[in-house]
């Protein structure tokens, strides 16, 4: 059999048991020609010059193998493989910490945020690393940044200590253990000329109803209260004091836009563009947040 139809073969079984995708893929079959890829140890992005590859019985029985593992554990791809990209960068991860996906990636890779910056800027803080990704991202973005990386959880920071490393950034990425913004102020961090946070904003009745895929992530890296706003209320109070004066902050709330405009009324704030439309990244200066 060929790569292509093993691909789509796999792709069936994939759409037949109703997962869910939204880990690095949409559909099925960008699903299967990930794990075949993979499985076969072909760049992802390789499939055109590789289509046509006819595969061994062992090879399919591999990648069957891979595919009935996602089928039955119902964990993302990414788990199964070790490995996520985001914005071309390979990252390193497992279930100790979320799947990166932020769309905060994309305004750092098409230079969304740059406007906003201020020429001299030197300190940024990727609160809620959990793998790494926003902080390696930042620190390729931005050669003269230092970059300060927190997240609660150890287990998350020993994931981005191996892409810290995996990218060679050791000397410019700090990697930090706290509990929101005042774990970094508490550890000498700022003032920050840029905070990006995708932090936990899941509403519990969105939590509920989470497909396998994503309650296979740890739950401290989602769960943000009733209307997903509470670690959010935190950081908005506490933001002013970590930012400089020409400082801001640039903030995913995924599907969250109502409740954060319920809970924030007045706030004056900029929605980003993203692939995913104009309501999942929003940017506040410090002037607005006083």
């Amino acid at each position: 059999m060929k790569l292509i139809d093993c691909i789509d073969t796999e792709a069936a079984r994939l759409a037949q048991a109703g997962l869910f995708f939204g880990h690095g893929t949409t559909n099925a079959f960008d699903e299967a020609m990930w794990l075949a890829l993979w499985r076969l140890g072909l760049p992802l992005d390789a499939l055109d010059e590789h289509e046509e590859r006819e595969l061994t019985a062992e090879e399919l029985a591999a990648i069957a193998k891979l595919v009935d593992e996602r089928i039955a554990t119902r964990k993302p791809a990414a788990y199964l493989t070790g490995e996520a990209w985001l914005q071309g960068v390979p990252f390193t991860i497992d279930e100790r910490a979320i799947v990166p996906r932020s769309f905060i990636a994309e305004l750092i890779a098409d230079a969304s945020i740059d406007p906003w910056l201020h020429p001299d800027s030197r300190r940024v803080l990727d609160l809620c690393t959990g793998n790494g990704s926003l902080a390696v991202l930042a620190a390729m973005a931005w050669p003269d940044v230092e970059v300060d990386a927190l997240d609660l959880s150890a287990d998350a920071l020993a994931v981005a200590r191996l892409n810290v490393q995996r990218h060679e950034l050791s000397a410019r990425i700090r990697l930090l253990q706290g509990d929101g913004l005042a774990g970094a102020v508490n550890q000498g961090g700022g003032p920050y000329d840029l905070i990006l946070c995708n932090p936990p904003y899941v509403n519990s009745n969105s939590m509920a109803a989470l497909p396998a895929e994503y309650r296979a992530e740890p739950e401290l890296a989602l769960a943000g209260g009733q209307d997903g706003m509470d670690f959010i209320r935190t950081l908005l109070l506490a933001a002013p004091a970590a930012l400089a004066d020409d400082g801001v902050l640039v903030l995913e709330i995924g599907n969250e836009r109502e409740h954060f405009e319920a809970a924030f009324p007045q706030l004056e704030v900029v929605w980003m563009e993203t692939s995913s439309g104009a309501d999942q990244v929003l940017l506040v200066t410090k002037e607005n947040l006083l």
